[in-house]
């Protein structure tokens, strides 16, 4: 019987069981979704041993498992009897979100936010879902708790909802739940929100190191664009016609013509080492039809702008793709002492005042390339 493959596996259409040999099934349930198990001989009895879904493990992982617990049973292991001791309880919604808030408060430098992170859910959410299982929370009751504040408390609403999806996602991560936060099923259940004029609604700066690990969950062309443009406070059109003829690797730089800037000045910007990771990555997807760096269905023509902002409803959220810019600035005024004029040219606006710019001849990008890292730091995690 011939072994799977990874195009094999991308090709599947129809449910079932495959076999890749050696005991590795995959149970493929359609539509990329499966899981894999291994079918071992201990004390006499055939026993089938779940390995992990299909989306977490790729087939040589899947193999490697296999490999590695065929070896323990043969080493007279009780593997089932062994996992149910390791066996974790299904948590509260309160104890899951004191745990998630636990484990990611050190990132959050801002001791106010810190604090506010747990006690919007204490008010909000803990009263309603605080004694649910995680397991059982879905979406009418994530709604029923948001619907009394989405008119008139907005912003602390969509604080309270994305907080709730921070801990269903974990939570899902974690193995307590099956599926990750139903939000998209709960905006469609709540009525829109009034829209604040002259402004683009922009993630609050604390919330984006835990996006971008959301982000990281998946790869696509269009979750590595929407991290490049946050990276680099990028605009959408900037990103999405960005040419590999524009990026120097070596040198780490991103050129951008004046034709494509809203300026109609060139744009040179400094690349962090975790911008030049997401082109690595992005290079995959290069088509011999086109010099995209981030190509659309179509390599010839460029991502549209609404498959980013999808991302951002696919995870429930209101913002928008250019307000990625504004939490950006609001991170350089809040979190770091560089200079405005700095984050200015960073972000390729135009200066008002025609004198100063007159006189102003420099771009900064001395000053720019340690910003840039510094925020991508902040974003990652990384020191």
């Amino acid at each position: 019987m011939a072994r799977l493959t990874s195009i094999g596996i991308k090709n599947l259409k129809e449910p079932g069981r495959y076999s890749d040999g050696e005991g590795l099934i995959l149970k493929y349930a359609g539509k990329g979704k499966g899981s894999w198990i291994v079918r071992v001989q201990a004390n006499g009895k055939r026993r089938d041993i779940g390995l992990g879904s299909l989306a977490d493990l790729a087939l040589t992982d899947a193999r490697e498992a296999a490999r590695a617990l065929r070896k323990e049973v043969k080493a007279g292991v009780d593997v089932l009897a062994e996992r149910e001791k390791a066996a974790m309880t299904i948590p509260t919604f309160s104890d899951a979100a004191k745990r998630v808030h636990e484990e990611h408060k050190a990132a959050w430098k801002n001791g106010k936010h810190q604090a506010q992170w747990i006690n919007t859910l204490e008010t909000y959410a803990f009263p309603a879902l605080g004694e649910k299982l995680v397991s059982e929370i879905e979406g009418p009751a994530i709604r029923d708790v948001l619907s009394p504040i989405w008119l008139t408390k907005p912003e602390t609403a969509k604080r309270v909802r994305q907080r709730i999806g921070s801990v269903l996602d974990w939570a899902c991560a974690k193995g307590f739940r099956e599926t990750e936060a139903p939000m998209r099923s709960v905006i469609r259940g709540l009525p829109r929100q009034p829209k604040k004029k002259g402004h683009f609604a922009a993630m609050p700066y604390p919330e984006l190191p835990a996006f971008i690990a959301w982000l990281r969950e998946r790869q696509s062309i269009g979750r590595l664009a929407l991290e490049f443009l946050i990276l680099n406070a990028s605009r959408s059109g900037e990103v999405r016609g960005a040419h590999w003829a524009e990026i120097d690797m070596e040198k780490k730089l991103w050129t951008i013509p004046a034709g494509r800037m809203k300026a109609g000045t060139e744009h040179v910007v400094p690349l962090s080492k975790a911008a030049l990771e997401v082109l690595k990555r992005a290079f995959i997807f290069r088509s011999p039809l086109s010099n995209l760096v981030f190509p659309g269905q179509n390599p010839q023509r460029l991502l549209s702008d609404m498959t980013l902002l999808k991302i951002l409803r696919d995870k429930g959220e209101v913002y928008t793709v250019h307000g990625f810019r504004s939490s950006f600035r609001d991170w350089v005024a809040e979190r770091t002492n560089y200079p405005g004029e700095v984050a200015e040219a960073a972000l390729a606006h135009t200066i008002a005042n025609k004198v100063e710019a007159a006189y102003r001849r420099t771009n900064y990008l001395d000053k720019r390339t340690p910003l840039m890292a510094d925020w991508s730091k902040f974003l990652i995690g990384k020191k």
